[in-house]
Order: structure tokens, then sequence, then C-alpha cells
């Protein structure tokens, strides 16, 4: 039980430092790229008033084009803007210059147009192009006196060295928060092992109880019914025996035990006239006993944990060919639960001593199971020859159920 905790507390540390890594890396992610934006365009709009601050007086010459605005704008192509545009304060373009082989850029550029900003707004745009980062910026141009004289747009090529540096930052935050949430995993493991011990011992405890309570209950009424409870820990191994043949679910072979202790719990509230009756039950007294399904249906609906027994509890006297009680249901009608213990509760009765009959040995009962199978002729199927508490018929006819 413990390895497997360590296993879930792993795998669910595992999971979660998965998930926070993804969460948070993106989110960091987001931010640092937010940052190179802000980088890039404080760069370009550094560089690119060195241009407009010493050429504004030529944008809106009535030859702003011819101008020395032109001469200057192909010497500012040497630096990092490779795309120039100027426009004047109406916004009609007066300048156009790019650095030579860059139409590529040129030509993606045109496939997406883009607005003028407003007021003292800077539109940009990121793009990346063969691997190589590149800003759009667009800004409005003022004299001193706030009047605007008009707009400048370039195209501002991040170099090499400062794109690898922009990398390294951006890969070394995804590394850190990786690590970071890699390192708190690993130091919760042991505080979350530690918090476990405790609640190990607190379920261990619970369960231990509950456990006691499902014996306590079915002792109670074995000693009502035959003096001992050795049949319901008989019953119990058996289930569980049988069930893990059936590979069934640990959570059905919890329902199983609950069941096989529970099974007949409703016997309780039965009068001893008729549970300890040594003949034959009258048709009245027979009725009677039959209640004891709903009465156990009632004392097990009154805790959660008991309740995991009831597809035993309420079904296990239903019969293959539908002649059982209460509901007279057939075949897999009868859920798989209700018919593995029913084998098992006959197969105890025909093997023990009760008050109306002697115990059968090993072979007999397997002979009375086989000859019960092959009459009804269902494959993997038994269809076995009584209940215990059905005294006065205790004849080879069909009963109940796997």
């Amino acid at each position: 039980m413990i390895q497997d905790i360590h296993k879930k507390v792993l795998k669910r540390l595992a999971y979660g430092w998965l998930s926070l890594s993804i969460l948070i890396g993106g989110v960091v992610f987001y931010i640092e790229m937010e940052k190179v934006d802000s980088l890039v365009l404080r760069l370009a709009k550094k560089e690119s008033e060195t241009f407009t601050a010493d050429n504004l007086r030529y944008f809106n010459w009535p030859d702003a084009g011819t101008s020395p605005l032109r001469e200057k704008a192909e010497e500012f192509l040497k630096s990092h803007f490779i795309i120039i545009e100027l426009y004047d304060r109406d916004k009609k373009i007066i300048l156009e210059a790019m650095d030579s082989g860059k139409e590529t850029i040129e030509k993606e550029l045109t496939q997406h147009a883009h607005r003028f900003p407003l007021g003292d707004t800077t539109y940009y745009r990121k793009f990346y192009i063969n691997q190589q980062l590149f800003l759009q910026v667009l800004l409005p141009l003022k004299e001193t006196s706030g009047k605007l004289d008009g707009y400048f747009e370039g195209v501002y090529q991040v170099d090499e060295d400062t794109l690898q540096g922009i990398k390294r930052d951006v890969v070394g935050s995804l590394l850190l928060v990786i690590v970071v949430t890699l390192v708190t995993s690993i130091v919760l493991y042991p505080i979350i092992i530690s918090l476990n011990k405790g609640l190990i011992k607190l379920s261990s405890d619970l369960l231990e109880g509950n456990i006691q309570l499902m014996e306590v209950l079915g002792s109670a009424i074995a000693k009502r019914d035959s003096d001992t409870n050795v049949h319901n820990y008989r019953v119990t191994l058996y289930t569980i025996r049988l069930a893990e043949t059936l590979h069934l679910e640990s959570a059905q072979i919890r329902s199983l035990i609950a069941g096989a202790f529970l099974h007949d719990v409703g016997k309780i509230g039965i009068s001893d006239t008729i549970l300890l009756k040594q003949g034959p039950l009258s048709d009245e007294e027979f009725k009677l006993m039959r209640n004891h399904v709903l009465l156990g249906m009632d004392i097990i609906q009154k805790s959660n944990w008991l309740r995991q027994a009831g597809d035993v509890v309420e079904f296990h006297h239903e019969k293959f060919d539908g002649s059982g009680y209460l509901r007279g249901l057939k075949g897999e009608q009868i859920p798989l639960l209700a018919r593995i213990f029913a084998v098992v509760d006959v197969f105890d009765a025909l093997s023990s001593r009760r008050p109306y009959k002697e115990a059968f040995d090993l072979a007999e009962v397997m002979r009375i199971m086989r000859s019960s199978l092959l009459r009804i002729h269902a494959p993997a199927t038994f269809a076995l020859p009584c209940a215990a508490e059905e005294r006065d018929a205790f004849r080879p006819t069909p009963v109940e159920y796997l």
C-alpha cells in the first residue's frame, strides 16, 4: 500500500510539474516576448530619431522627394533600417528608399496594410523572415510646438548579436521556470509523503473500524441463525478467491467482502420461532423469512460505507431461472456480484452441517453443482440446488446463479 502511494504521489507530482511548467512557461514566454517587442521598438525609435530630428524640415517642401532628404535617407539605410517611407502631414508618401537586395521584405510588407497612428502613439508590427527578426514601425513626427509635420515608416532589422541575446534571455527564463518547478516538486515529495503517513494511519483505523462493524453485524446474525460466525468468514474467503479467479477489480472485490459479511444481516429482524425452527417452514413462515432481504437493505442504507454491500444483500436470493426473490430477476439481469456470492453461499450450504442436514463431502458437492449446471444448459452459468434457509426444499431444483 505504501509503495502504491509513493508511485501515485510521484506520478501526480510529475504531472503537476509538467502542467505548471507549461502554464508558467507560457506566461513567462509571453512576458519575455513583450519585453522583446519593447526592446526592439526602443532601439528602432532611438535610431529613427537620429534621422528625423535632422531632416524634419524637408518633409513638407514642394519637392521633398528630390530634396537632400533622399540623399540623407539612402545614407541612413546603412544603419539597421532597410526600408524607409516618409509621409507628409496629409499622409501622402513623399519618399521611399530601400536597401538593395531587400525586395523580399518589401513584398512581405505589401501583403499587410498598416494604419497611421493617432496622436502620439506608435504603430509597430514584428515578423520573422528566414529566421531573422524585423520590426515595422510607423510613428508620427511633430515639431517642438506639437504641430504634426509628417510620418516616418521604417523596417528595422535586428542584428544577429541582439537576436542571439534575445534568444538566450527567453530560453534562460524558460529553463529557470522548469528548474524551479522541478525543485519545488522534489521538495514537496517528502512533505506529501509525511502528511500521507498520518492520513494512511487514519484511513487504516477507519477501515479497521468499518470491518469490525461488519464483523459485529455479521456475527450477531450468525450467532442467532447457526450459533457460529465461522460461516461469514468461510463465504468471505471463498468469495475473494472466486473473484480473484474471475479477475474482478479491487473495488468490486471490496464490495463482495462487505456483501459476504452482511448478506443475511436482515435476519436480525426475523423472529426466532422462524429463524431457529428445526422443521420445514410453512408458506407463511417462508414469506416472512423473505423479508430479511428488505430488512438488510434498510440496515445498510443507513451507512454510505456499508451500502457497497447492496448488490449482494438485495439480490443473492434471485435465481437464474427467474424463480427467486424479491424481484424475480433472470439470468444476467441479476448483478454479477450477487451471482458470484450465490455460488459461494450455496457451496458453503452444501459442504457445511446445518440443523436440517449433514455436510456433503467435496466430491458430492461438486457433483450436485455440475449436475445443476448441465440441467439448465447455460455455459459459464451455475444453477445451484438451494439457498441456506430453504431447508424444506433441499432438493435438486435449479436455484442460483453465476
